[in-house]
This record gives C-alpha cells, structure tokens and sequence, in this order.
C-alpha cells in the first residue's frame, strides 16, 4: 500500500513530518557532525522561515499532540495506582536532615 500527500508518496516518518511541516525535518533537528558554519547556514534559514510563518511553532504542536493523540491514547488515559491495605508510606518524622 502506497500513501501520497498531494503528489508526494510518503514512505517513511520522516517524510511525513516533512510533509506535514512543509520542511525537512533537519532543518530543525540538525544533521550529526555538521560543521560550524553549516550549523549557523541551517539556523539562519529557521529564522526566515519563522518569520514568514509565526504559526509554524503552533501547527507543529497541534501536528504532534493529534499524532499522539490518534496512536496512542493510552498516554492520556492516566490512572492513579491503588496501594495494597495495610501497607503505608514512611513517615519524613524523624528523617535525617
């Protein structure tokens, strides 16, 4: 099975988040062993392009809370531990300070 954004197949994460983004995602995130200069080049154009996009910040967020949202709702379902009865927590009284 093949997915296509617009015209654009998407095969791997990388290429939807590039995709949904509108951005490699190493702009970003940088590439390992990078130099000086080509860090400061990639970071310039993350200043243009948030300047011409001041929303970007906030669509990547809202991207990244559906995506977890969608495929893994359990991180959202969060349910308080019982403790066995009669087992209680150390009194700090006492305690060294």
């Amino acid at each position: 099975m093949r997915t296509y954004i617009g015209r654009q197949q998407a095969v791997s994460a990388d290429d939807f988040a590039e995709l949904a983004l509108g951005t490699p995602v190493e702009l970003w995130l940088g590439v390992e062993g990078e130099t000086d200069e080509e860090r400061a080049a990639r970071q310039d154009a993350a200043r243009d392009i948030l300047a011409e996009n001041p929303g970007l910040p906030d669509d990547v967020a809202r991207i990244a809370a559906e995506v977890i949202e969608a495929h893994a709702p359990e991180l959202f379902n969060v349910v308080p531990l019982i403790r066995p009865a009669g087992r209680r927590r150390p009194s700090r009284k006492g305690a060294a300070a």
